[in-house]
């Protein structure tokens, strides 16, 4: 049932992506030169109306905090993100907006996904000898924003409830993406 589920809204994420206009190149690397703020609109209210979903269903004990996952920080951390985002603002396509243009017939996307998964292979070949430099020296270890009962991670506001803190930072998010002009002046 997990798997058939995974199925469902997995294409239903697709659905939207390429919906919105996620799958096409051209509008990621116009959100990214800051042209069009069509698809910063969505990833901003997608962020916002998610983050209070999920926060007030741990508020409300629907959704058990222990579930959570925090990832311990670290300076690879850092460098793969800026990796990602250069990769990103190049091929103007993420892992999951690849796979949907793909699906939608976009041969240039055969090549960033062939591209990707080289990539982990490089690294995966190349990781005996990077665990061992600075790239892997922890931040800080595992750090959240606000304290939720049932998880055991240190927490920046631990006096403040999780859906107050996640709830105003969605709050934000959405009153962004409702301000954002669809197009640049």
């Amino acid at each position: 049932m997990n798997i058939l589920l995974a199925i469902i809204l997995g294409l239903l994420f697709g659905f939207v992506l390429q919906k919105s206009g996620a799958a096409n190149p051209q509008k990621i690397i116009n959100m990214l030169r800051l042209k069009d703020f069509h698809l910063m609109k969505v990833i901003l209210l997608s962020i916002g109306l998610s983050s209070l979903a999920m926060f007030g269903l741990l508020a409300i004990g629907i959704i058990d905090a222990a579930h959570i996952s925090v990832k311990a920080s670290y300076f690879g951390v850092i460098a793969g993100g800026a990796i990602f985002g250069l990769g990103w603002a190049i091929a103007g396509f993420c892992p999951g907006t690849g796979l949907v243009a793909l699906g939608a017939g976009r041969k240039d996307a055969l090549f960033f996904i062939f591209g990707s998964l080289l990539g982990a292979f490089i690294f995966t070949l190349m990781y005996g000898e990077l665990k061992t430099t600075f790239l892997f020296n922890d931040l800080g270890g595992k750090l959240m924003l606000a304290s939720t009962e049932n998880v055991k991670y240190k927490a920046l506001f631990s006096s403040a409830p999780a859906f107050i803190i996640a709830g105003g930072i969605a709050m934000v998010f959405i009153a962004i993406a409702w301000k954002l002009p669809a197009k640049s002046d």
